[in-house]
Formats: structure tokens, sequence, C-alpha cells
């Protein structure tokens, strides 16, 4: 099992390395004040692993209420993309046999150790003709190693053709130690009602591997 989720904290990574946008954790109570220890998390539902619903990018998309009743889990097909130094586009992916139905997980550059910490504004991204290819290849959706599917394409249009098709964006993987290969997605998100995203935790499994523990709690 791998855990590919990134874990909150004050001075995380987050889209473009923008100190606006990180979370803030703060202690609201203590011991030298009750009998309890109290946080409070203040962060935007797009830090660390999340999913965008539609209405992140389309006026009139539906928000993440949509999310609530998927089967959180999902055929997955991790795509190893380090060689590429830019960006994600259609003829790279015409190299890979996608299937159907699957959820598409790339791991880029951006999995390197330090890569997005020396130049976060610089990240590799889904172009918009990697986005429209696989609105062909009717993929269940597509998650990526850093904390924005697009860098600089005016109009967003890599979120606005696959949300468009109801394909799922899924952001802020770490998928450093993750082989190329098929797995069995878990994706656990938050119930966060009539958001534009959701924060979750998300883990890999190989084949079979789920299999095996259920027959551990028989």
């Amino acid at each position: 099992m791998y855990d590919i989720s990134m874990t909150i904290r004050k001075n995380m990574l987050v889209y473009k390395g923008k100190d606006e946008i990180r979370p803030r954790l703060k202690t609201v109570r203590d011991f030298s004040e009750g009998d309890a220890h109290e946080s409070e998390l203040q962060m935007n539902v797009h830090t660390g692993t999340h999913v965008d619903a539609p209405l992140h990018m389309l006026q009139d998309g539906e928000n993440a209420n949509l999310f609530f009743a998927e089967n959180p889990f999902y055929q997955a097909q991790l795509l190893d993309l380090t060689q590429l130094n830019e960006k994600i586009t259609a003829a790279d992916l015409k190299e890979y046999t996608i299937e159907e139905n699957s959820f598409l997980i790339l791991k880029t550059r951006n999995s390197e150790p330090g890569f997005l910490e020396k130049t976060p504004e610089k990240f590799i991204y889904l172009a918009e003709s990697g986005a429209k290819y696989l609105a062909t290849k009717k993929i269940k959706g597509v998650g990526i190693d850093t904390n924005g599917i697009e860098r600089a394409q005016s109009e967003h249009p890599t979120h606005k053709k696959l949300l468009g098709e109801k394909i799922m964006i899924l952001e802020g993987l770490r998928l450093k130690k993750v082989p190329a290969g098929k797995y069995i997605l878990l994706l656990s998100l938050l119930k966060i009602a009539d958001s534009d995203g959701l924060p979750g935790r998300a883990y890999l499994f190989e084949p079979g591997e789920i299999e095996t523990m259920l027959k551990l709690f028989k």
C-alpha cells in the first residue's frame, strides 16, 4: 500500500508557493486554560491532496456534492512521465495504452526530491492537448503530483475540458516511491456540502493486496 497524500502543515508546499494560501493551524485552547487541548485549522479546500468539482472552473458547474455517492475505490493506472521537462501533451500520452474507465495517475519530475520546493511556480503540468486526448479515452479521473493540474494556460482549458466531461481531477499527490503500473485507488474525501473542491486522503493498493487484507478479517 502507498499513501500518496500530502501532509497538511503550516509550511507545506502550496500552489506556486503562494504564502497567502498556506494553511493556518493554531492552538485555541490548551491545558493552561482548561482540561483539553484544541486546535483550529484554516485552509483553502484546494490545499494538499484534493479533488476539483466542476464548479471550481465552470460557472454553471456542479458542486462537490456529486462526489458523495461515488464508490471510493477505482481501477487506477500510473504512468511514469518523469522524462518530461515542461508539460504533458497529447503526443506524450499517445505513447501509452490508456484503459477506459481507469483513474489515470501522472507521475512527473514534480515527484523528484526538492524539484517543487526550488521552483514551485514551474511545475510539470497537463497541457490542453493532453486534456483533450484524455477526454477521448473516457477515463474516470486524472491525478497529478503537484498542487495544480495546469500552470500558465489562459482561461484554464485543461480544467475546463476535463471537468466539462465529468472527469475527476485529483491534485496534490506524492508519488516518489510509486512505480508505474496498475493499482486500486482508494480516495477518501471530506464530506463538505456545496463546495468547489474536497480535500482528502489517497492510497494506492497493488493488485490483489485488498483481497489479501480482507482474508485476514475472515
